[in-house]
């Protein structure tokens, strides 16, 4: 169980560093990120993992982007938030591109979480969204 533990905090570390080197603007980059890309998610989809993203997206995301992930929350914004359901993803579609958007914000609409969500949590919002397409 240590080695697992141990494995978690390296690639959390990791993913974290690859993010912090790759955001020159403060936020997630349009078109999606290579850097971010390469993270790996250590965080299994667990049930475990998927009723702890739904915790944290409905107290921080589904303002915005609505229970459903279809971006038709009550939240005002100057843009329309994106819908989390379907193919398109502005911002990139791997579970790193993901990690990095809502670690780093993708605008003023969309502020970056990194301070008020550890990255474990991020990786079980990650979990929850994918778990929203299907």
């Amino acid at each position: 169980m240590h080695g697992r533990s141990l494995a978690i905090g390296v690639a959390v570390y990791a993913a974290a560093s690859i993010v912090a080197a790759q955001q020159t603007s403060g936020f997630a980059k349009k078109g999606g990120d290579p850097a971010a890309a390469k993270m790996k998610n250590p965080v299994a989809a667990t049930p475990a993992s998927l009723a702890a993203g739904k915790r944290s997206y409905q107290r921080l995301c589904e303002k915005c982007h609505d229970p459903e992930g279809k971006g038709n929350g009550t939240a005002v914004t100057e843009t329309q938030p994106p819908d989390l359901t379907d193919a398109k993803w502005e911002f990139g579609s791997s579970d790193g591109e993901m990690f990095a958007a809502i670690h780093d914000g993708t605008s003023k609409d969309m502020e970056g979480y990194k301070e008020r969500m550890n990255d474990t949590e991020i990786w079980n919002v990650v979990n929850y969204v994918r778990s929203l397409a299907k």
